[in-house]
């Protein structure tokens, strides 16, 4: 309960201080606003299953949805416009807020074969489950000039971005078998190296995406997102990397995401 009133109290703070951010930037130097939904498919890279495993990239899935924020630089006002700079025309400041949600289980060689030994039926009844909540900041790069981009109805404007979130992960990890820790529902390997307990955690977050010009005021967004959490406890499961090497690296994620973004009239 403390840890949970402490990562609530973290979440709050690196709310305010982004959003807080943002708009000072607007406030001050008179920036145009954007804001918009983001939604989609979530591929989690975890511990369930061998990272190899197709049927793990593909098992181990999830759903996400996000509120971004973005500070135009390209104008002040709508319709009032200042002289043109290459970094105005073709980078924009995302800040975002975002909630995912995956379920994990073994796949690959060890539970698709027709064993059924206690390590076997141990694996296949083993499952998990985290949810993650990010607040971060991006900076986006179009290829194409930003003020021809909006004045193009129908056109598109692909973009990269890159940037770093903070991100609070409660994971949970249990057995169809029952409770885990125990040599009865629990291989060797993952006795001990569960965590039922919600953290922070820095994550970097890279971008590929692009924009499709709606209307003058409306866009269509399609991106595929990767996050990289330095951290191999997002998902609840860390098996001893010294001695399970194949289970080493980091949690990350891949995101395929569509969204709306709408430019507020200043």
């Amino acid at each position: 309960m403390k840890s949970q009133q402490v990562m609530r109290k973290q979440l709050l703070l690196s709310v305010f201080f982004i959003f807080g951010f943002a708009n000072c930037l607007i406030a001050q130097r008179g920036f145009s606003s954007e804001i918009g939904v983001i939604a989609g498919p979530v591929s989690f890279q975890s511990d369930y299953g061998e990272r190899s495993e197709l049927g793990a990239y593909m098992g181990n899935t999830g759903f996400g949805i996000g509120f971004i924020h973005y500070v135009n630089l390209s104008y002040i006002g709508y319709n009032h416009y200042k002289p043109e700079t290459y970094f105005d025309e073709h980078f924009k400041l995302r800040t975002e807020i975002s909630y995912t949600k995956s379920k994990f289980q073994h796949y690959g060689r060890w539970v698709d074969n027709s064993s059924n030994s206690l390590g076997v039926q141990q694996l296949r009844a083993m499952r998990g489950e985290t949810e993650i909540i990010n607040v971060g900041l991006q900076l986006e790069y179009y290829l194409t000039n930003v003020h021809y981009f909006e004045n193009t109805t129908g056109s598109y404007n692909p973009y990269f971005s890159v940037g770093a979130h903070c991100s609070f992960y409660n994971p949970k990890a249990y057995s169809l078998l029952g409770p885990l820790d125990n040599s009865i529902t629990t291989l060797p390997k993952y006795i001990g190296a569960t965590a039922n307990s919600s953290g922070s955690v820095m994550s970097i977050v890279g971008s590929v995406g692009t924009r499709y010009k709606l209307d003058p005021l409306s866009d269509l967004i399609f991106e595929v997102k990767m996050q990289y959490y330095f951290s191999d406890w997002v998902d609840g499961l860390r098996p001893d990397p010294t001695i399970y090497t194949e289970n080493k690296a980091n949690d990350w994620l891949v995101w395929l995401n569509v969204g709306y973004i709408y430019y507020l009239d200043q």
